[in-house]
Parts: structure tokens; C-alpha cells; sequence
């Protein structure tokens, strides 16, 4: 059962305090050492900022102290309404940096509005200028945190760790992506156009063309994400490349098959050529872009595959 906040007494405003300081302690903690390996300068700012919130949960437990004795009672932020609740940070590992830092933000903007609100509860004077103070410490905590970047996140570090964070998004979201996308956009045309030189009809090659692309992408998606679980190689979460895979996978097929919504059989055709040879183009970019593959080269080996894909399924179709 949970209480209201206004209903709260002092003391168990104070004990809330206690608590929300400790979780947010414990809370940067955690982001310093999730961002420790690959953002060590990131991982120096949260673990100041650590060490701050522990200052704040030592002056709240000081006036408890004081106030109403040695006992706190446990009062936790899903004991009160009204407050956000947290995913875990250990279900969010590998970390993103950004994803960190908007996380921060809203932790610091819960916690002020928190002191903000609790000190329109209090009258001892000691506990208002205790809860005032460490709302304005808040509210200067967006400085504060710009501040320490500047002390270490140096331009080498800043650097450095924007060279991982590009490396990690490749790893994690480009390569599953790139897979399924090439996956889809190759593997797809045999059957496509297979179906559609063996029927000269749009309608069928349209269903054939939908069903090879959703199942395509149901099937790598499942692959990617029962490949492993990224604790080991860095790859992020399985099911979010699994989702990343299967939709590109998805899209890579729909992409040719979409023109056979056109009824005129020829015409249809022209069409989802042309978008094939957009898709390889894409491909071929992506690769350039991402992985560092010199264009020609990367096109070349794009254009190989589908143009023998491609000629499979005309020869099949019209057989």
C-alpha cells in the first residue's frame, strides 16, 4: 500500500530523503562502472557526482539523528506515490552514454522537485534550510556536471570516447542492421522474381514477394537475437539487434516487392529493378560509411551477389 506524500510526517520526509540519496549514490556508482571500459572519463564525472549524493545522504542522516534518534525507518520511493519508477541499471548494461545521461537529468529533476516540495511540509527551520539547501544543490547540478566534464573529459578523451561510442553503434545497431538489410534485399530476389516470371502476374509475385520478406525477417530476427546474449562480444542487447535485424531484414525485401502493387506485369517489373538497384546502392554506402570498405570495392561485391541472385530467379521463373 502506498501513501501519499502530503500525508507524510517529518520524519518520514527525512527518511524518504535518506533513501532517494542512497539509490541515487548507488545509482551513479553503477554508471561509473558500466562506463568505466570504454567512456573512462564519463565514468570519473558520475563517480564525483557519486560521491556528492553521498555527502547529501550524510547531512539527512545527521539531522535524523538529531531530530528523532538513531532509528531510520525504510521508506522507499515505491512506498509514496507520485514518484517515477526506475528500470534497473543492471538490466540496461552494456551502457549507452546518452542514454546515461538523459537518465541523469531526470534523476536530478526528481530529486529537486522533491526537496521543492518537502520543504512546504516541514516547519522546523533547521530541516527547511537542510531541505533548501540541498534543492539548490540540485538545481546547480547541471552546472556542476558540465563542470566536471570539462575538468576530464579533456579533448584526447572526448575524442576517444566519441571514436567508441561510434564503434559500439556500429556494433551493436549497424552490423545487425547491415545484415538483415543485405540479407533481405539479395536472399529475396530469387523468390520475387522467380514468381513473377514463372506467373507474369503482379498479384502473385506481390505474395510471394511479402511472404519471403516477413518470413526472411522473422527468421534472422530470431537468429541475431539467440546468437548471444552480448555479454562477451560488446553487441548490445540480443533482442534489440534481433528487432534491428528482422525490420531491415523485412525491409530489404519489401523494398522490390512493393512494385508489383503495380497491375501492368512490365511495368512492375521496371520498377522493382530499378528499386533493386537502389538497394544495392544503399547497401554498397552503408558499408563504405560504416565499415570502412573502399565504395568500389564494397559495391562490386554487393552487385555480384544480387546480379547472381537476381539472374537465379529469371531463369527459374522461366524455366
Amino acid at each position: 500500500m502506498t501513501r501519499n506524500f502530503k500525508d507524510l510526517s517529518e520524519r518520514e520526509i527525512i527518511a524518504l530523503g535518506i533513501s532517494l540519496e542512497e539509490e541515487d549514490e548507488r545509482i551513479y556508482a553503477d554508471f561509473a562502472d558500466g562506463l568505466r571500459a570504454d567512456y573512462p572519463a564519463t565514468a570519473q564525472v558520475f563517480e564525483e557526482m557519486r560521491e556528492e549524493e553521498a555527502g547529501h545522504r550524510r547531512a539527512l542522516i545527521e539531522l535524523h539523528r538529531q531530530r528523532f534518534g538513531e532509528h531510520i525507518p525504510l521508506i522507499r520511493r515505491h512506498d509514496v506515490k507520485g514518484f517515477v519508477l526506475r528500470r534497473p541499471v543492471w538490466l540496461m548494461r552494456p551502457l549507452g552514454i546518452n542514454v546515461v545521461r538523459k537518465q541523469t537529468e531526470l534523476m536530478e529533476l526528481e530529486t529537486r522537485q522533491f526537496y521543492e516540495h518537502a520543504m512546504q511540509q516541514v516547519t522546523d527551520a533547521g530541516t527547511r534550510k537542510l531541505l533548501g539547501d540541498l534543492a539548490a544543490i540540485e538545481r546547480e547540478h547541471s552546472a556542476k556536471a558540465e563542470s566536471l566534464e570539462q575538468t576530464h573529459l579533456t579533448e584526447n578523451a572526448r575524442t576517444e570516447e566519441e571514436a567508441t561510442h561510434r564503434r559500439l553503434f556500429v556494433l551493436q545497431v549497424i552490423q545487425p542492421g547491415l545484415a538483415g538489410l543485405m540479407d533481405g534485399s539479395v536472399s529475396t530476389l530469387a523468390p520475387v522474381f522467380a514468381a513473377a516470371f514463372a506467373t507474369r502476374n503482379s498479384h502473385d509475385a506481390l505474395l510471394v514477394g511479402l511472404a519471403a520478406s516477413v518470413g526472411a525477417g522473422i527468421s534472422m530476427g530470431f537468429a541475431e537475437a539467440l546468437s548471444d546474449d552480448g555479454s562477451l562480444t560488446g553487441r548490445g542487447h540480443p533482442w534489440i539487434r534481433g528487432v534491428v535485424c528482422g525490420l531491415m531484414t523485412t525491409a530489404g525485401g519489401i523494398g522490390h516487392t512493393l512494385p508489383y502493387l503495380i497491375p501492368d506485369f512490365r511495368a512492375a517489373t521496371i520498377a522493382a529493378v530499378i528499386v533493386v538497384a537502389v538497394e544495392l546502392w544503399v547497401i554498397s554506402y552503408i558499408r563504405h560509411h560504416y565499415m570502412d570498405t573502399p565504395f568500389v570495392s564494397a559495391a562490386l561485391q554487393v552487385v555480384v551477389g544480387g546480379v547472381l541472385v537476381f539472374l537465379t530467379g529469371i531463369l527459374i521463373g522461366s524455366a
